[in-house]
C-alpha cells in the first residue's frame, strides 16, 4: 500500500469526497482543502509528497498557487497535478508553464487519477535519487559523506553529517532528541540526549551562516527551517 501524502485542493465537495474515498482505499494519506489560504497554512507545517490542484478556486486560483509553490525553495520540488474543466491547448500550456507535472481534464475517472499520481511520483523518485542534495549554496554528497558551502568542504564528523542530512530530509519538521538518537542508532552510533546537543552545537558552529537555521524547540528537540520565527 502506498502511504504517500497527497494534498487535494478542490472546492467541489462532491468530487473531493469521491477522490478522498478512492485514494484512501488505495492506501494514500489524503488531506483536503477548499482554498489556497488553508492549503498554505498546512504546507507550512507538513510537506506533502504530491499536490492535486483544481485550477478554478476561490481566492487564489490553481495557477497562482502553483507559481507560489515553484518559487519557494522549500516547496519547489513538490510535484503538482492540475484538475480542470479547461481543455483548450492554451489552458494546458498555461498550466505547465505554472509548474504542473501533469494535467487532467474533467470529467475523469478515479482510476485514471490514481494512475497519473503513481506515474508522477515514480518519475519524481527517479529524478531525485541522486546522492547529492543542494539547498542554496549548501550541498551535501551522500557518497562522499561530504558537505560543502560555496564549493568549500566543511569538516564534519560522520555523526554531524548524518544529523545534517536528517535535518535536510525533514525541513520545517520538529525532530525530537529521541528521533535523532534512533536515526543515529540505525548507523550503530551510541548516543544520548546530552551528546545530541553537543553534536548539534558543533554542527551549528561549522555551518557558519547556515547554523542559524537549526532552531531549538525548547523541551522537545530541533528543526531546520529557513523561516524567520
Amino acid at each position: 500500500m502506498d502511504r504517500s501524502l497527497i494534498y487535494i485542493v478542490e472546492d467541489d465537495m462532491d468530487l473531493a469526497d469521491i477522490l478522498i474515498f478512492n485514494l484512501e482505499k488505495e492506501g494514500f494519506e489524503v488531506k483536503h482543502f477548499t482554498n489556497g489560504n488553508d492549503f498554505f497554512k498546512a504546507i507550512e507545517q507538513v510537506l506533502p509528497d504530491i499536490v492535486v490542484l483544481d485550477i478554478m478556486l476561490p481566492g487564489y486560483d490553481g495557477v497562482r498557487i502553483s507559481k507560489i509553490i515553484k518559487q519557494n525553495v522549500l516547496y519547489k520540488d513538490i510535484p503538482i497535478i492540475f484538475l480542470t474543466a479547461k481543455s483548450e491547448e492554451e489552458d494546458k500550456i498555461e498550466g505547465f508553464n505554472a509548474g504542473a507535472d501533469d494535467y487532467i481534464t474533467k470529467p475523469f475517472s478515479s482510476k485514471e487519477l490514481i494512475a497519473r499520481i503513481r506515474a508522477v511520483l515514480n518519475r519524481y523518485k527517479k529524478i531525485h535519487t541522486s546522492s547529492k542534495l543542494k539547498l542554496e549554496n549548501l550541498e551535501i554528497d551522500d557518497d562522499r559523506m561530504e558537505a560543502t558551502i560555496d564549493g568549500k568542504p566543511i569538516n564534519l564528523t560522520k555523526t554531524e553529517f548524518r544529523i545534517l542530512r536528517y535535518f535536510l530530509d525533514n525541513i520545517d519538521k520538529i525532530l525530537t532528541r529521541d528521533k535523532i538518537i534512533n536515526m543515529l542508532w540505525s548507523y550503530g552510533t551510541d548516543i544520548n540526549d546530552r551528546t545530541v546537543d553537543v553534536h548539534i552545537k558543533h554542527l551549528r558552529d561549522k555551518l557558519g551562516d547556515f547554523g542559524k537555521y537549526i532552531k531549538t524547540i525548547r523541551g522537545v528537540g530541533y528543526k531546520f527551517s529557513l523561516k524567520n520565527e
